[in-house]
């Protein structure tokens, strides 16, 4: 990571999301899934398969910067930052594409746990395409995330708080949150980092009471 300042033409972007529904939902399903699974129903699965589905429209985000150019991967393997001690590190989900939001809850919990253990072994953390790393759950409302060469992207999802939006031309309190997008200007541009962002946005947004985890 100590190449982003001398090797990386780095480029950041930020939207603010409304996540109402999506705590709504995790609130009306999280005891009833920590009973059948004995895991918690991590508010980071959601936002994970949000990105998940972003990364498939935009695969270009998925790609890394190698000697010959750009390579796009794949397959879709990525890194999850956890603190653990004093210390970050950033384990891999592999084929995050195949998996649930309840799968990837499961593998969430399994991930920290290993962490907080000190039994991620190095083959763990490499291999990694994209970087997610759910800032928010230290307080953080906005940053400015490190890319993880030879990776593409980070994002990071910030602190939800509760403010007053215009919805409908009416004022209303709603669970806002801020996602931050830090990428390679080498294989992206502003543009195609944008049109991410709206449809992790979009897909953040659109979940609600019927939506399925398994």
């Amino acid at each position: 990571m100590a190449q982003k300042d001398t090797g990386i033409p780095h480029a950041w972007l930020m939207t603010e999301v409304d996540v109402s529904n999506l705590v709504a939902l995790r609130h009306r399903l999280k005891d009833a899934f920590l009973l059948s699974e004995g895991v918690p129903l991590a508010l980071s699965s959601f936002v994970l398969k949000g990105i998940v589905n972003a990364l498939k429209e935009f695969p270009l985000l998925n790609a890394s910067w190698t000697p010959e150019g750009i390579a796009v991967n794949k397959h879709m393997h990525v890194s999850i930052a956890i603190g653990s001690g004093d210390s970050v590190i950033a384990p891999v989900i592999r084929h995050v594409d195949r998996k649930s939001i309840a799968g990837l809850a499961i593998e969430l919990y399994e991930l920290v746990n290993r962490a907080r253990n000190g039994e991620i072994q190095l083959s763990d953390i490499q291999g990694g395409h994209f970087t997610f790393n759910n800032t928010g759950a230290y307080g953080s409302m906005l940053s400015y995330p490190l890319i993880q060469p030879p990776q593409a992207a980070v994002l990071t999802f910030e602190k939800i708080v509760k403010k007053p939006v215009v919805v409908q031309e009416m004022i209303a309190i709603r669970s806002m949150a801020n996602i931050c997008l830090s990428f390679d200007h080498r294989i992206l541009d502003g543009r195609i980092c944008g049109r991410f962002l709206q449809r992790v946005k979009h897909d953040l947004e659109k979940y609600n009471q019927d939506t399925a985890i398994y």
